[in-house]
């Protein structure tokens, strides 16, 4: 571990908190690897089969007024099932990710205020996430943009959905049968009883 960095957050997935007080004036270059019980936490909130492989290549850059900008890149490897066949599917992903953090005190402004003082035309920007306890989780942060990259309708490489077959004949649908108990032996149809 960094010397920028505190205990994980046992209730995340992934987890690998910097504390901002701590981040070097030139930045941090961290590169994170997700451990065998990370990778299998990280698949159990993706809702895929298995995380076979979840690496992190970020920067952490501090700026003025104790904004700080993260930077890289999340690559991973999932299995997943094949939407069409069922059958296991691994699926590589590489995500960017950019991301900047404000002290909570700075991000107090709200869209729908910007939009008042701006105008409803005003266009928006997300806003900056906050620095929670003086600290950025980069594990969180690469689990999120993992979880984007994942494929929400992976298929098995040459396996397409064939549609069912419909019947040429349209007097060979399920409801043939019941045309044939309304018409009589002779071809003319027949009368509805009368009610007493």
């Amino acid at each position: 571990m960094s010397k920028a960095s505190h205990m994980p957050n046992s209730d995340l997935p992934w987890s690998f908190p910097v504390l901002v007080a701590q981040l070097p004036e030139a930045g941090l270059h961290q590169v994170l690897e997700a451990t065998p019980a990370q990778r299998g936490l990280l698949a159990a909130t993706a809702g895929v089969n298995a995380v076979l492989r979840a690496v992190a290549t970020l920067d952490v850059i501090p700026e003025a007024g104790g904004i700080v900008n993260v930077t890289g890149t999340v690559r991973a490897r999932v299995e997943q099932t094949c939407v069409v066949s069922l059958d296991p599917v691994e699926n590589d992903i590489e995500e960017a990710i950019t991301a900047v953090f404000a002290p909570p005190s700075q991000i107090a402004v709200s869209p729908k205020s910007v939009q008042k003082e701006q105008g409803e035309d005003a266009e928006i920007s997300n806003p900056p996430e906050p620095i929670v306890h003086g600290a950025i989780d980069l594990g969180q942060l690469a689990a999120e943009f993992l979880v984007l990259g994942i494929d929400t309708y992976p298929r098995k490489p040459g396996v397409a959905f064939a549609p069912p077959e419909t019947p040429e004949d349209p007097d060979e649908h399920p409801f043939a049968a019941l045309k044939a108990l309304k018409e009589k032996p002779d071809g003319a149809k027949g009368k509805k009883p009368k009610g007493k």
